[in-house]
């Protein structure tokens, strides 16, 4: 069954300065965008009084709250290291979603999805951060979904860049780090074929029937961090797949805009500890 609307029949339009064929079809989606646009997305910092970094981070009417801690201490495998560590958590409210889902603590456990999430985001945080910059110290990266309406774990790594740059920020004013130690930047965007056409940042009711999903982390100047991807019903091709990573680069690019715009001045001392690896 198609959704959307058909502008017009064969005409072929590519990624921007990618020359790839995306669709046999331009339309615009139920919300109004092209296949290949991005959902509008914003990212409010320091949304929670207390973390050393948080942010609201939303695309769509998917909605996340990430909040980043510091703490003394890593762990025990990596005591004596002088290093530090970074890693993830990341939750549902019961009512995020259209049913009411049972909290997780009632379950004693993460599900599955959750554990993989957090991991995901998790690595995804450490592959742009110098982690023998931190001292032995740990950031804890809270991902709390309070709207979901498809790419969470996509907007949960992409406002996690965000708050943990101010926390990454407030170490060097306490004299913890001699600069902030990033070396890139990281955001994630999915796309996806529904419909047998190619979907960039896909909402849920794109998502809940797509053929295939994929899921792309991506740094600021182009290189991959992940790619997760799995086709629900038929195999798909690989022009389809190098389609939707042409998408993917596309939006990431997108993303990683609006966290520079976020983060501001704030962008420019990010720059500053990038420099110094390049030096």
């Amino acid at each position: 069954m198609f959704h959307g609307v058909r502008l017009r029949e064969n005409t072929q339009f590519s990624c921007e300065g990618k020359g790839n064929l995306v669709s046999d079809w331009e339309f615009v989606r139920s919300d109004g965008r092209s296949s290949m646009e991005v959902r509008e997305m914003g990212i409010e910092r320091d949304y929670i009084k207390y973390p050393e970094g948080s942010v609201l981070a939303w695309a769509g009417d998917t909605k996340v709250i990430v909040n980043v801690s510091v703490q003394n201490g890593v762990p025990h495998w990596r005591r004596g290291s002088g290093s530090g560590w970074i890693t993830a958590e990341y939750s549902m409210l019961p009512r995020a979603t259209q049913d009411r889902n049972i909290r997780e603590v009632n379950l004693n456990k993460p599900s599955g999805r959750s554990q993989e999430v957090q991991r995901l985001i998790g690595r995804s945080l450490r592959s742009v951060v110098e982690l023998d910059q931190l001292g032995e110290n740990t950031l804890w990266v809270d991902c709390d979904v309070i709207q979901a309406d498809g790419g969470t774990r996509t907007v949960s790594i992409t406002g996690s860049f965000v708050a943990l740059v101010d926390a990454l920020y407030g170490m060097m004013k306490a004299g913890t780090t001699t600069h902030i130690p990033l070396n890139n930047s990281v955001a994630a965007v999915s796309c996806g074929l529904v419909d047998g056409i190619p979907l960039l940042d896909l909402d849920y009711s794109e998502d809940s029937r797509a053929q295939v999903d994929l899921n792309v982390v991506g740094t600021g100047d182009g290189r991959l961090v992940e790619v997760q991807g799995a086709a629900e019903g038929s195999p798909f091709t690989r022009e389809e797949m190098d389609q939707m990573m042409d998408m993917a680069s596309s939006g990431l690019e997108a993303l990683t805009e609006v966290q520079r715009d976020c983060l501001d001045n704030l962008w420019d001392e990010v720059k500053v500890g990038i420099a110094r690896l390049d030096e």
